[in-house]
């Protein structure tokens, strides 16, 4: 589809990272009660906080922040070793009110819209799929957008991102927070090589269960609880298998 921009320019931004290429696209909800309420945030000098894009309920793509400017979009974060989320990403805004007004469902002529700028953003910049991510993947201690009823498979398809069908959820044993051990280690590890902000240290602490949780979000949502059950840890292996047979 063709894309159509209105623009609503917001004063929040700054210059990019001189040499920095632009190589992460970041999805969040706006979290709010309207896509005006959030509109008028992200263009509020006061408020410190913009995006590149908004896309409304109803399809309207709203562009804020020119791509090759800086927008506050991400906060505090880390994507494999990358704290200046910022400095590395587009932001997309999709206008849903998130956990706080009941998970509402994002509309097909929404996600077609997003579907539509995602691939229009792709063509212009060099993002691998591994690096088209949710605010949560970023930020698992803070954020929990774009939220575990996002349809990731069907950007996937389109050509954005990653996905996989995930393992089913079956009994067994799991990890959990105040486990400890080798074996925790080595899901640390395999979360950080994927590219989550996770230190290596064998103890199931409050920031693996977070990040557990925003893998669950993403790549396995019919459960999300951050306990590392075995559909977790195959779901997780086998996503790495993925992303590295298309480096």
């Amino acid at each position: 589809m063709p894309i159509f921009c209105k623009e609503r320019p917001s004063p929040n931004f700054n210059e990019r990272p001189a040499g920095r290429a632009v190589d992460i696209l970041l999805l969040h909800y706006t979290g709010m009660a309207s896509a005006e309420e959030a509109a008028a945030r992200l263009c509020d000098p006061a408020a410190k906080v913009s995006s590149h894009y908004m896309v409304d309920e109803d399809g309207a793509i709203t562009r804020m922040v020119p791509e090759h400017l800086r927008a506050w979009h991400a906060g505090a974060g880390n994507w494999a070793g990358d704290t200046d989320i910022n400095g590395c990403s587009i932001g997309i805004e999709i206008a849903n009110g998130g956990h706080d007004f009941g998970c509402p469902p994002y509309p097909d002529a929404q996600m077609d819209a997003v579907e539509a700028l995602c691939l229009d953003i792709l063509s212009r910049h060099r993002i691998p799929p591994r690096r088209v991510l949710g605010h949560s993947d970023i930020a698992p201690a803070r954020k929990a957008d774009p939220g575990e009823w996002f349809d990731w498979a069907r950007l996937a398809r389109a050509g954005v991102g990653v996905w996989l069908e995930p393992e089913p959820v079956i009994e067994g044993p799991v990890l959990q927070n105040g486990d400890r051990g080798d074996t925790v280690a080595e899901l640390q590890y395999l979360l950080a090589d994927y590219g989550y902000g996770l230190e290596v240290l064998g103890r199931y602490d409050d920031a693996t269960e977070a990040v557990v949780t925003a893998f669950q979000r993403h790549f396995r949502p019919q459960k999300v609880d951050g306990v590392a059950d075995i559909s977790t840890v195959a779901t997780l292996r086998r996503l790495l298998e993925a992303v590295k047979s298309l480096a």
